[in-house]
């Protein structure tokens, strides 16, 4: 069940990388509500799109607000080649922690895309996704959706901290821990959130 619902598309042309050269950094838009995670490898300020992607942005605001993730971890760091990968954290259906899931907002309608930075929603199937989200290193916009691929559903960035999610992406993992796609990918130990905050 857990697998089930933390499981992502990892095939190669899913995440495969699509760009060396990341962007020059754009002016924060006013529509981006900051949030901090207070981690045990240092903190990491993210912008939550509630104007592009209204449902999905409120959902991990719902997270933020009632402190259900305050003690999760960041658990699972995918390498998909030099620069490259994820790193995913939240709730694990814990059941004191995970909220209904919400209805998928794709980004061929947020006109959000998985570049750099982004941090996105981890779903088994379109609207399943619950509690557990990642962030993307590099760009792998073949994440997006498009040629009939729901793709993930993106609703910010960060916006200050990356340094931190690229050491989280090198931190060591378990050969053994995790179930299928998963198995090899689960760090040992965890970087632990030790509390997620709007910024004033």
């Amino acid at each position: 069940m857990i697998a089930a619902l933390l499981a992502l598309a990892l095939g190669a042309p899913q995440l495969a990388p699509t760009s060396p050269v990341a962007p020059p950094a754009a002016p924060v838009p006013t529509t981006l509500t900051r949030v901090v995670l207070t981690t045990d490898a240092g903190p990491i300020v993210i912008g939550v799109d509630v104007k592009a992607a209204p449902i999905t942005a409120a959902n991990f605001l719902k997270y933020t607000d009632g402190k259900k993730l305050d003690g999760v971890s960041f658990y699972r760091a995918v390498k998909v080649a030099d620069g490259y990968g994820i790193v995913q954290f939240g709730t694990r259906n814990d059941a004191k922690r995970t909220l209904p899931p919400i209805r998928f907002e794709p980004t061929t309608q947020t006109g959000l895309s998985h570049t750099d930075g982004t941090i996105s929603m981890a779903m088994a199937a379109p609207n399943t996704a619950t509690g557990d989200f990642f962030v993307v290193v590099g760009d792998l916009t073949s994440m997006d959706a498009k040629d009939g691929q729901p793709g993930f559903a993106a609703f910010g960035r960060v916006l200050e901290g990356m340094d931190v999610i690229r050491k989280i992406l090198l931190s060591p993992t378990s050969p053994t821990q995790g179930e299928g796609a998963m198995k090899g990918q689960m760090l040992a130990p965890a970087i632990r959130i030790t509390s997620a905050r709007r910024a004033p």
